[in-house]
Parts: C-alpha cells; structure tokens; sequence
C-alpha cells in the first residue's frame, strides 16, 4: 500500500516492511530501502500512481544491508541500472543477506513472543528467505549532504549493524530512521519507539548510544524501517526507545 507520509515522501509497505519514495522538486524519485522481493510490482504501480516512470529513478539508498531492506535490489540494478549507496561497514551483509551479526539467538524469539510469528510469516511470504546478494555499491559517507531528491544528509547510527545510517531531510523535517529506532518490533511484535530486539541488532548498547545522533536532528517527523510513522518529534521517540531499552 502506498500512502504519503510526510511532504513529498510516500510509503510502501508490505509485510511490516516500509520502503520510502522521496519525490524531488526536478521529477526524479530517490528510493529509501530496497524491502523485500515481493515488493518490486508494488514499486512500479507506485510510480505509475505517482505519475513517474523507472527513468525518473535517481537510485536507492539503503540505510542498512539486513535481507528484508535489500529485497529487490539486484532486480533494480539488473533492469533497469539504478545506482544505489550503502554504507561501506554493511558491504560483507549486502554481498551475504543471511550473515549478520546479531546478540541474541533468534529461535526463541517466536516462544517467547508468539504474536511475531504472523509478522515473521508475513516476511517470509514476502520472499524473506530468497532475497540475492549484491556487491559494488557506491559508498555513503558518515555525514554529508547526498545530491538526490530531498538533499538527504547522512546520519551515521551504528549497532543495529556496523553500517547502519538514517537520512535527515531538513527542509522537510523528516528523518528515516531505518531500523536505528522502529516502531514495531517485527521479532517482538512490540510497537512504538525502541530500537529492534537482538535476534537481528549486532551490538545493541552501541544501538542505544546512538539514539543520541537521531535526537540532534531535531527532526519533527521519523519514518522507520518498520511500523507507523513518528510525529511527535526525536527526542520524544529517542527517550520512548530508551525506556524500552535492549530485548
């Protein structure tokens, strides 16, 4: 489904997964994430509902390399040449998906919190499981203003994998927070702010110091990886997150 969220920033979700299309003032598009295989078709009609064609495609940044963010990536960069950007610390998950790091052991997840299941499910339907690698991506900076459409400032928020980055747009009051901060658990099912549980965060003490980065923007709207959009401001969400703590 696509809904907009923010000014010129619509969102595509499917399976509790979100991908962003962040519309420029020239007509070209930039896509946030690359979601999960299933959600290809759903970036086409998106762009026909937005009146734009794959030509109008600036390229995909991704905030992180985790599966269920670079899903339909390599069919991007195969048909249709889209450039995309990751951050050089997440290059070994973009080219191997199902090698990351993670604190805790994910199989207990679904014991102790059953109510994931139908969201884990939903995931895997969506092509969890079958999502390719891919290698050669041009680099992200730590900081720094990005020449695509909404002039995204890079936010570097490690923990939830070594790479991790949230986008800042500032003249839109928005931040894409990524899975840095969530507001829904896809391994808990727990909503609002927090950062996601270690059955997929690499080091969530570094996770939660990094809080601090998204709360200095000042950003009034925060748009996730997963869950419903924020709009009561960062450092509200990043104090929320933080009573949660590590799970």
């Amino acid at each position: 489904m696509l809904h907009e969220v923010a000014d010129g920033i619509h969102r595509l979700t499917r399976a509790h997964v979100n991908v962003y299309l962040v519309l420029g003032d020239d007509g070209r598009v930039l896509v946030v994430d690359a979601g999960l295989p299933a959600m290809w078709p759903d970036l086409g009609h998106a762009l026909r509902t937005l009146g734009r064609t794959p030509d109008d495609l600036a390229g995909v940044v991704l905030t992180h390399a985790h599966f269920d963010h670079l899903g339909f990536l390599a069919r991007a960069r195969r048909t249709l040449g889209v450039p995309a950007w990751l951050h050089p610390g997440d290059a070994h998950i973009a080219a191997h998906p199902y090698r990351y790091a993670h604190e805790n052991l994910r199989a207990v997840y679904p014991v102790r919190y059953p109510k994931a299941v139908r969201i884990l499910g939903a995931m895997t339907a969506a092509g969890a499981l079958r999502v390719p690698g891919v290698r050669d991506l041009r680099p992200l900076p730590d900081d720094g203003e990005l020449d695509l459409p909404g002039a995204p400032r890079v936010v570097a928020t490690p923990g939830h994998t070594d790479g991790h980055c949230a986008l800042h747009l500032p003249d839109r009051d928005v931040l894409l927070t990524g899975d840095a901060l969530v507001t829904l658990d896809p391994y808990t099912a727990r909503t609002g702010p927090q950062i996601v549980a270690g059955a997929a965060t690499a080091d969530s003490a570094r996770a939660l110091r990094s809080l601090d980065a998204l709360a200095a923007t000042g950003a009034t709207t925060l748009l996730p990886g997963h869950g419903e959009p924020w709009t009561d401001g960062a450092a509200g969400a990043v104090d929320r997150a933080r009573a949660v703590g590590a799970h």
